[in-house]
């Protein structure tokens, strides 16, 4: 089954990654994709799995409020991370979870490989090795990659993960090649 050409290989991709228009007002880096790391998931054959955007389903493209864009990116992605852990937004959070933990033991299942998942630094909601709080950035994960490794680990499903940020290109291309090689 599933013996034609297609690779098998696939890399969970945060929402923003490829779709910029997404993002909190005010941060977006690329008018659409983050060219530089799609350019070079083509590269190695990968199937992308864009997971959704959690802010904005929990909180909508605004993000709760429309003076957003003009706070510092630290104190609206802190004021963003308050309201992800809200009860409401953790219900919303735990559904897209588990639609992302669907799709990949369906592929797991069926012998494909997911070679890894692709963050944003920085992200209250796909921060993978920092994350923002108290306006700050601070080491940890963000709230949907937290809740998705916690997912994944209750499964025994081990997924290596990298993190990136769309304002360093050259050292996001140097983490993919990691990931992928």
């Amino acid at each position: 089954m599933f013996e034609d050409n297609r690779s098998k290989k696939l890399v969970l991709v945060s929402h923003c990654l490829l779709n910029q228009n997404s993002i909190s007002d005010g941060t977006a880096d690329y008018p659409g994709i983050f060219s530089e790391v799609m350019n070079k998931l083509a590269e190695y054959h990968v199937g992308i799995i864009q997971m959704p955007c959690p802010e904005l389903m929990c909180l909508g493209l605004d993000r709760g409020d429309v003076d957003g864009g003009n706070r510092s990116v630290l104190e609206e992605n802190s004021r963003i991370r308050k309201q992800l852990l809200t009860e409401s937004s953790q219900k919303k959070i735990r559904t897209l979870v588990d639609n992302v933990f669907f799709q990949i033991s369906e592929y797991l299942k069926n012998g494909f490989i997911v070679q890894g998942m692709i963050g944003v630094n920085r992200s209250p909601s796909c921060g993978v090795n920092s994350t923002s709080a108290n306006n700050q950035e601070i080491e940890g994960r963000g709230v949907f990659i937290q809740s998705l490794m916690d997912k994944f680990a209750q499964e025994g499903i081990h997924i290596p993960v990298i993190g990136v940020k769309t304002f360093m290109p050259e050292a996001a291309l140097k983490e993919v090649d990691s990931l992928l090689s």
